[in-house]
């Protein structure tokens, strides 16, 4: 399922991208103290990120070491499940490290092409991948997660069964696998057989809801 993706991003951040999906999937599914909650990763250009944004509170990354802010780091990913209940969204290097935390998307881009039914923190992911090289995955208050890439929506995950796939299954074959990764199409000809891209309505709202 990932590298159906991975492809669509190009490559990039090859090494880090997944277990920042992956956690991301665990936020949508679980949420916080019985709430969904919504928020945005930034993966890469983490010095144009911060540019196009603004702090909303102090950073309450600031000041750890580089070491123990690797998303692959047990402690961190459980810091920043704790911090998605905050506004703002997190900027991550190429190198998956959290680089800034609770911060405000400043970028607007008017030609991002956004389904109808996405809020505003759906469209500053949107903006953010338009205008710097990151890519943006957005957990949404409704349980899906998105990815932006260039302005575009390049994927949407189905929590429960992107979670499903990751675990072994007692079942024997032969079995069916429903699809858990829904992702664009560029030629006419795989689009005729299959809308993979089919937008959903979100209640998601700004960076801050």
């Amino acid at each position: 399922m990932f590298e159906t993706i991975q492809a669509r991003a190009g490559g990039r951040c090859k090494h880090i991208l997944e277990p920042i999906i992956e956690m991301a999937v665990e936020i949508a599914r679980e949420g916080r103290e019985g709430r969904r909650i919504g928020t945005i990763f930034t993966v890469g250009d983490a010095e144009a990120v911060p540019r196009r944004s603004r702090a909303l509170i102090l950073d309450p990354l600031a000041g750890h070491p580089e070491a123990v802010r690797h998303v692959t780091d047990p402690n961190m990913r459980g810091t920043l499940k704790e911090l998605a209940q905050l506004d703002g969204a997190f900027v991550i290097s190429e190198a998956g490290v959290v680089v800034s935390g609770c911060r405000y998307l400043d970028a607007t881009a008017s030609d991002v092409e956004m389904p109808l039914g996405l809020g505003s923190r759906h469209f500053a992911a949107a903006s953010i991948s338009k205008v710097t090289e990151a890519i943006a995955i957005v957990v949404s208050e409704c349980a899906m997660v998105r990815v932006f890439d260039a302005g575009k929506l390049i994927a949407e995950v189905l929590p429960e069964l992107w979670l499903l796939n990751r675990y072994s299954v007692q079942l024997r074959e032969p079995f069916s696998e429903d699809l858990a990764v829904l992702v664009t199409q560029d030629n006419a000809a795989a689009a005729g057989s299959a809308d993979l891209a089919a937008p959903r309505a979100s209640r998601s709202m700004n960076s801050g809801a």
